[in-house]
This record gives structure tokens, C-alpha cells and sequence, in this order.
């Protein structure tokens, strides 16, 4: 499935090769930690989070902070889809139990 997530961007120069390799080597490792944790769906929709998150910057990330920052924005994106995962199976969980049939 990582096949479908291209990095939306042409480097401006030949130089910028080197930053497109790492820029599809960190959403690769992301993509992989959040499948391996959450599954394939939610690994699918936090990396296009995390591209959306790269579209939002005026050019690819310089340093391993600048990287840092963009997975952080798409984890915490992760986490409040999880957390609101969570509320919902457990108010669906509690419904079940409080219901009683005569």
C-alpha cells in the first residue's frame, strides 16, 4: 500500500535527491510504526496526514528537529483518531452492558 504515497513534490534542484529519499524513508518508518500498532487503515490515513502536514511547509524539512516536528503534527493527528476510537467502542461497550432485556 505505501506505493499509493508519493512525495508531492519535485525537488527544485538535483541536489534535493538526497532530502526525497529521506522524506520517503521518515513517511515509510512512520507508516510502518502506525501499521504495526493500529493497523493498516489508520496507517493509511495518518500518511496522508503526514503528507499533508509536508504540503503545509514551504520547503522539505532541513535537520532531524524540522522532521521531528512534521511526524509529531501527524501523531498527534494519530492520536486523536485513536482516542476517539477508543470513546466511541467504549460508550458502544457500556451501552451493550446497561441494556437488559426482559
Amino acid at each position: 500500500m505505501m506505493n499509493q504515497f508519493a512525495i508531492p513534490r519535485q525537488p527544485r534542484n538535483p541536489d534535493c535527491a538526497d532530502s526525497m529519499s529521506l522524506a520517503e524513508r521518515k513517511l515509510a518508518a512512520f507508516f510502518e510504526a502506525v501499521k504495526e500498532l493500529y493497523g493498516s487503515e489508520l496507517a493509511e490515513l495518518s500518511a496522508e496526514e503526514w503528507l499533508r502536514e509536508l504540503e503545509a511547509t514551504d520547503d522539505l524539512p532541513a535537520s532531524t528537529p524540522e522532521w521531528q516536528t512534521l511526524t509529531g503534527k501527524a501523531s498527534l493527528w494519530l492520536a486523536n483518531r485513536v482516542d476517539a476510537l477508543s470513546l466511541t467502542t467504549e460508550f458502544a461497550t457500556t451501552k451493550e452492558e446497561t441494556c437488559v432485556f426482559s
